[in-house]
């Protein structure tokens, strides 16, 4: 009996690929999506508490509406959603199933997960950048109390919490946790909080800088982490202060490692744009595309959902355009 082959195998449940299965679907396209954590995992996994910066007409998928009485959505409401999503589509999606390898033979690809083998003529790779954190490579970084993910304020009350980055993570975390007790030191490499921060935001991290209610040393960096304290290098020198929790919330990066493993180029410099056209989004690899964020390397800020769910279509149009 010949093992099925599915038109679109799709690598990754996020916003775009769930967008992606939608549109392979609307074109009778057969698709099943792995996703190695539960849906939407990257969005689980951001801060409770967090609010998106875009509005939700513009996180829409599926031509649905996301309705929402707030002006900008919360992290809950996006996970609300996109459940509701998968689940009026009845899209193909296997959660908590990783792939760990992609070969192709001929025209056709074998997909190996932790679970199953899968045939399918075209893979679509949207797995998006959240999964492995940029390190501070400094003695300490190991340490339980350090972590490069920080999801609920509470856990830090009446603690010492340094956190390191100026970016809109930082920032949020900074100020939840100030606000439930904690003592904040903000550790930024350049001279100011990026402007890249919520409009919403800066004032207030500004406003708190200014009052002495949150620490900040700019121009700054880590250098060692101990279990009561930590070392930082500033322009009057290295100071040591007290520490309990550290934050290094400096950013993520696609997984490199399995792009490469999958066969897709990927430049030594950077941003690492992993190579792709961007008319169609196909790698290097004929049949094998890339969507969402992860086509931007390290260039974190290029993609997001509101400008990147138009990738499905793209994807949908080549693939239907190459069989006519």
């Amino acid at each position: 009996m010949q093992e099925e082959i599915v038109d679109v195998l799709i690598v990754g449940a996020g916003p775009i690929g769930i967008a992606c299965g939608i549109e392979a679907q609307k074109n009778k396209l057969s698709h099943l999506i792995l996703e190695k954590g539960c849906l939407v995992n990257s969005l689980y996994n951001y801060p409770v508490n967090m609010t998106f910066f875009s509005s939700s007409e513009r996180l829409e998928i599926g031509d649905t509406p996301f309705v929402t009485t707030n002006p900008k959505p919360k992290r809950a409401e996006a996970l609300e959603y996109y459940r509701r999503i998968d689940s009026k589509f009845d899209l193909n999606t296997h959660l908590f199933e990783e792939v760990l390898s992609i070969e192709k033979k001929g025209s056709i690809f074998t997909i190996q997960s932790n679970k199953a083998v899968y045939l399918a003529k075209h893979v679509i790779i949207a797995t998006g950048f959240y999964d492995v954190p940029m390190l501070l490579n400094i003695p300490g970084e190991n340490l339980p109390k350090v972590s490069h993910y920080y999801q609920d304020p509470h856990y830090y009350t009446n603690q010492h919490v340094i956190v390191v980055g100026a970016s809109n993570s930082s920032i949020d975390a900074a100020l939840e946790t100030f606000r439930k007790g904690a003592k904040v030191t903000l550790v930024i490499r350049g001279p100011e909080v990026s402007h890249r921060v919520k409009y919403w935001v800066r004032p207030d991290i500004e406003n708190r800088i200014a009052c002495g209610e949150v620490a900040v040393k700019y121009n700054s960096y880590l250098t060692e982490i101990t279990e009561n304290e930590a070392k930082i290098s500033t322009p009057e020198g290295v100071v040591t202060i007290k520490n309990d929790f550290v934050l290094a919330l400096t950013g993520y990066q696609p997984n490199f490692t399995f792009l490469k493993k999958v066969g897709i180029n990927i430049p030594d410099e950077s941003p690492r744009i992993p190579e792709h056209n961007l008319e169609t989004m196909e790698t290097n690899v004929e049949g094998m595309y890339l969507a969402g964020v992860v086509c931007g390397g390290l260039n974190t800020h290029l993609w997001f959902i509101e400008n990147s769910r138009v990738h499905a279509e793209i994807i949908v149009h080549d693939i239907l355009a190459k069989s006519i």
